[in-house]
């Protein structure tokens, strides 16, 4: 199983992404994040469809903080549940991934 992760974060605004990314990286549980501005979201909420502009943050990380991470995202998220799901990396650059471990503590 892979050690390195993609983590994908919800927000519902480019500063309260900005605030979880840099709370993230300051603390080695990513090595970087990407914050993509203006995401439109439909999910299920409270009994209906709901349609949402978002703040998508794509985070690199090692398997063995993910918990570190969700326990940060939901300290210093809005939602109530917040969306944090973690994918595995399959592969890359060699040099990439081994920085990535090199980053994260």
């Amino acid at each position: 199983m892979a050690n390195e992760i993609i983590v994908l974060i919800t927000a519902s605004s480019t500063e309260e992404a900005s605030r979880i990314g840099t709370a993230l990286v300051e603390e080695r549980l990513a090595a970087c994040v990407n914050i993509v501005p203006q995401i439109r979201s439909l999910f299920f909420w409270e009994g209906k469809t709901q349609d949402q502009g978002e703040t998508l943050l794509i985070v690199k990380s090692r398997l063995p903080l993910l918990e570190h991470i969700i326990d940060r995202v939901k300290a210093l998220h809005s939602y109530t549940v917040p969306e944090v799901i973690a994918l595995p990396i399959v592969g890359g650059s060699s040099e990439y991934l081994r920085w990535l471990g090199e980053t994260t503590k």
